[in-house]
């Protein structure tokens, strides 16, 4: 089974930089594709940015086009985002996800349990 496990939220003031990682593991292909939502008090959930295992195609939500950059480490089975330049609000839990095949867009197969990030102004 798919695990994810992620680390690096906390407390960051406006314009400043967090990294976040997910430690992955479980998948039985080469063929999959991680990344992260988040969810902010009171709203719906954004697919924020993924990429894909097979060809390291990368997706970004217009919000963070620019600011972010999701990446992966092959070797060490994690995936990074740094998120650079926060605003007040990129504040939210932060959570990995996974799909083992990929679709047309991140589904969410699997979950991390979320980190939390804060972005005070």
């Amino acid at each position: 089974e798919v695990q994810l496990v992620e680390s690096g939220g906390g407390l960051v003031q406006a314009g400043g930089s967090l990294r976040l990682s997910c430690a992955a593991s479980g998948f039985i292909s080469d063929d999959y594709v991680i990344g992260w939502f988040r969810q902010a008090p009171g709203k719906e959930r954004e697919g924020v940015s993924e990429i894909s295992s097979s060809d390291g195609l990368t997706y970004y939500a217009d919000s963070v086009k620019g600011r972010f950059t999701i990446s992966s480490d092959n070797a060490k089975n994690t995936v990074y985002l740094q998120m650079n330049n926060l605003k007040p609000e990129d504040t939210a839990v932060y959570y990995c996800a996974a799909d083992e095949p990929p679709g047309p867009s991140l589904r969410g197969d699997y979950w991390g349990k979320g980190t939390l990030v804060t972005v005070s102004s």
